[in-house]
């Protein structure tokens, strides 16, 4: 089967297209023949040698799917060949043919297409955890959203709205800002030339926000200290801004607040898969009644996967990126 595989530890020329066997599904495991896989910044990282697949994976990128299902493992008894479906991966997405595993497959929604579908699995299985289970975002919170138009941002900012969040995001130019909006932020904020701790202190008579998503961490820790309200939960999901932070402690305890964090690729796939029995049943009826749907900022052929990671680096992007897959 074609792939892409990782040469060496570097930047995207380090992928190259690769010729392998076609990988057998193990007991609990099925064999997805691949019509598109999302590009996740862990992709990037596993490039440049700072996100390692956990023991057992494929070596190969890419961490979710859609495609058909065209052999069952041993004891698979919840899926039949002939069925699409989308999965999140621990490594090997970047494929015309990857194992999953059962448990961590959901059907395709209603009306959606395998390129839509394959946007769906990494970053709804993170915001899920991080948003709802960690930071326990509820109707009537204020919910503040940094990186609002990556491809978690935009899945934040739809879901957040969707259980009755008043939802700010933070983006790198105006026009990013007005795409958060557009998504059903109530206020885009252009990190570049405004301080996105004034903006929501005004917006809320000075109390804060009540859940804060991070993908930045470094000097964002200290100011998401100061734009949290009582009680404020603050997740973080990322290290772009670096992993150490100088923080006032005292915030912390004057405020009571919560600063917690989580990782998904190293989970086992018992916790993985109870995130994707809760996905099924709370947030796949949204999606099959199209009321949140992933946003796909574009999408290249599976040998221009080079181009697609470059294109991701650039932080250019609004949602997400999908490679297409022509199956042997």
């Amino acid at each position: 089967m074609a792939a892409i595989e990782i040469a060496g530890i570097g930047g995207p020329e380090q992928l190259r297209a690769a010729t392998r066997p076609v990988p057998q599904p193990a007991e609990g495991e099925v064999l997805v023949r691949v019509a598109a896989a999302g590009v996740n910044r862990p992709d990037l990282m596993q490039c440049e040698g700072r996100h390692p697949p956990p023991p057992g994976a494929s070596d190969l990128p890419g961490l979710e799917i859609a495609g058909t299902i065209v052999a069952l493992g041993a004891g698979v008894s919840t899926w039949a060949i002939g069925d699409r479906v989308t999965a999140l991966l621990p490594g090997g997405g970047y494929a015309a043919y990857a194992t999953a595993a059962a448990s961590l497959c959901l059907p395709v929604p209603h009306g959606f297409s395998l390129v839509e579908a394959a946007a769906l699995p990494e970053t709804f299985f993170t915001v899920w955890t991080n948003l709802f289970e960690r930071g326990r975002c509820q109707a009537g919170d204020t919910v503040l959203i940094h990186g609002g138009t990556s491809g978690i941002g935009t899945t934040a900012i739809q879901l957040a709205k969707a259980w009755g969040a008043r939802v700010f995001a933070t983006a790198g130019t105006p026009e990013k800002a007005r795409a958060c909006e557009r998504l059903g932020a109530v206020r885009g904020i252009d990190y570049r030339s405004e301080d996105f701790v004034a903006v929501v202190l005004e917006a809320t008579d000075g109390q804060g926000v009540d859940l804060i998503l991070d993908m930045v961490a470094g000097s964002y820790v200290e100011r998401n200290l100061r734009a949290a309200r009582l009680e404020g939960r603050i997740v973080t999901i990322a290290l772009l801004g670096g992993v150490r932070a100088d923080i006032d402690m005292s915030l912390i305890l004057r405020k009571r607040l919560t600063l917690t964090g989580s990782t998904l690729r190293q989970r086992s796939v018992a916790q993985k898969a109870a995130i994707a029995a809760v996905l099924r049943r709370e947030v796949w009826p949204l999606l099959d009644a199209g009321k949140v749907r992933p946003v796909i900022f574009r999408t290249l052929p599976l040998a221009e996967a080079a181009d697609a990671h470059r294109l991701m680096a650039s932080s250019s992007h609004i949602g997400k990126i999908v490679l297409t897959v022509a199956a042997d």
